[in-house]
């Protein structure tokens, strides 16, 4: 059995910069060169073969091994639920569906600006990324809040503001499953540790939302907004993730904060309504918005949740505690190391369960079909929409996967972790701020769990810090990267006038985004002295 070396070069710094050139490789490709994503994905796995090969004397056909292992999980457990997510989003769309719920939802909005950031920006955004995410939240909420009265500039601030809780369950829980993958931890472990994490970082985003789209004045009477928007959607996100896993806390978060919000506007509105910028609404303005559009387009609600209730009731069932599907596993293979950290055995492996999650929500998908009856022709522009949208993620999901198994099992994860746990107690700031880079450099949040987080989890095992810390630390600083990540903006952008003008974009978000990168480093540090217990196995 392969034994994995420890310091190649015999020096901890020097062991620690090679460790680190396939990281540096993948994001220069992504940052300076700017390659696609899945053109960067190769250039970093060969240079992560090379190394894995040739410094860190991993056998060679063992080392191509782990890379078509990590590349299958990459596959089955990623793509196989991204695309059929997508496919069940392009299946509303098409069908009219999606568009009869997002009227409904803009007519029980009112004229305050507060309002309609709340349900629309936070809540309907939080649904799109549990269904699908790669930016389509910004791409859908920005266009209306701009009919609203925002400009281009603020509305996609705030699209993607709004976007920072829900990413590290985005399309369908995504991110922790690939997390779950490269760490060997326990799905459900992750999810739930990630939840409490993401729990309390979700406090914060509705009162930002509220004072950048009506400043002190909306801030100061607008606090029943907030409470419902974060209360809302913790009440469906949080005992989602202790319980039933990673697939469906955005979806349930989503439509239980939905209905704590319908539910306030029908006791409670703001006394003063305001526009855009704090400014209060004249009568006139007020009325145009009764008698407007939003008017007249009460209907499509049962159409519209139907499918989304289709979803929740079919995964639910389906992946369960209760259920046996997902632990059927009629073969798994893999390769074995002996670590270089604990010298005890470690593996890759590929667990090719045929009822995954993936599975379910293909399932879903079928059982929406029968609901929604779309013509061939329709389904034909479905498969047509999702390619054209998937093709470079579906490449990159299992070419990701396969470099970091190959950067995990050669030794290299564990040689870069352990120059990195010489800074001691203070990596629980560079936890998150590692998960931020990466995910600004790379766009996903899924990529950035795969390439840091066996590294993440040997940090903490050096440090003696509670298991699920740093890896969760990592997806939700990933998260919380998301409104200045390149990729991500190019997609958000593209149903406005800010086309190819992501630079611009990113700088604009740059400093709430790291506002609350520092409110999430505080967060960590509660988590890390004082309930430590919450993130152990």
């Amino acid at each position: 059995m392969f034994t994995q070396i420890l310091d190649p070069v015999h020096s901890v710094l020097g062991s620690t910069l090679l460790a680190l050139v396939p990281v540096a490789v993948l994001l220069l490709l992504l940052a300076v060169v700017r390659l696609s994503a899945w053109q960067a994905v190769i250039g970093g796995a060969i240079v992560t073969l090379l190394g894995a090969i040739f410094i860190w004397h991993t056998p060679t056909g063992t080392a191509f091994t782990a890379y078509g292992l990590g590349a299958a999980t990459g596959f089955w457990s990623i793509d196989w639920i991204v695309f059929w997510g997508v496919i069940i989003y392009h299946t509303l769309v098409v069908t009219g569906s999606f568009d009869g719920f997002k009227r409904w939802l803009v007519s029980h909005a009112t004229a305050d600006i507060r309002v309609q950031t709340i349900l629309i920006a936070w809540a309907f955004g939080a649904l799109l990324e549990g269904l699908v995410g790669f930016g389509y939240p910004w791409a859908v909420v920005a266009p209306l809040l701009i009919g609203f009265g925002m400009m281009d500039l603020e509305a996609v601030r705030v699209a993607a503001l709004a976007n920072n809780a829900p990413v590290s369950y985005g399309a369908l829980g995504a991110p922790v499953i690939g997390l779950a993958a490269v760490t060997s931890l326990p799905l459900l472990d992750l999810s739930a540790s990630i939840g409490k994490i993401v729990a309390v970082l979700a406090l914060a985003p509705p009162w930002l939302l509220i004072y950048l789209v009506s400043g002190r004045r909306g801030f100061r009477a607008g606090w029943p907004l907030a409470l419902a928007g974060s209360f809302g959607y913790i009440a469906g996100q949080y005992p989602t993730s202790q319980w039933l896993g990673p697939y469906l806390p955005d979806v349930i978060g989503s439509l239980v904060c939905f209905g704590v919000l319908l539910v306030l506007l029908r006791f409670w509105r703001p006394a003063v309504q305001l526009g855009f910028g704090g400014h209060e609404l004249a009568p006139h303005e007020v009325e145009a918005w009764r008698t407007g559009p939003s008017a007249s387009s009460s209907s499509g609600a049962g159409r519209g949740l139907l499918p989304f209730v289709i979803l929740v009731a079919v995964v639910v069932a389906w992946t369960g505690p209760w259920s046996p599907l997902p632990n059927y596993t009629p073969f798994e293979p893999k390769v074995s190391a002996i670590s270089s950290v604990t010298g005890k055995p470690v593996s890759i492996t590929w667990s090719f369960s045929p009822f995954i999650a993936g599975t379910a929500i293909l399932v879903s998908w079928l059982l929406i079909n029968l609901y929604l009856r779309p013509r061939r022709d329709q389904l034909r522009e479905v498969f047509r929409r999702a390619f054209g949208q998937m093709w470079g993620a579906l490449l990159v999901g299992p070419l990701i996967f396969g470099l970091a198994q190959v950067f995990n099992f050669s030794g290299m994860a564990n040689s870069m972790a352990t120059g990195f746990a010489k800074v001691g107690t203070a990596f629980v700031v560079l936890s998150p701020v590692l998960g931020w880079i990466a995910v600004a450099l790379s766009g996903s949040n899924t990529s950035a769990n795969a390439v840091f987080g066996q590294f993440q989890a040997t940090v903490g095992k050096l440090l003696g810090a509670p298991p699920l810390l740093f890896p969760s630390l990592n997806s939700v600083g990933s998260e919380v990267g998301k409104p200045v990540a390149a990729q991500t903006a190019s997609v958000g952008v593209a149903t406005t006038t800010l086309v190819r003008q992501e630079g611009h974009v990113i700088r604009h978000n740059l400093g709430w985004t790291l506002i609350i990168l520092a409110y999430l480093i505080g967060v960590g540090a509660l988590f890390y002295f004082l309930l430590p217990s919450s993130m152990r196995l």
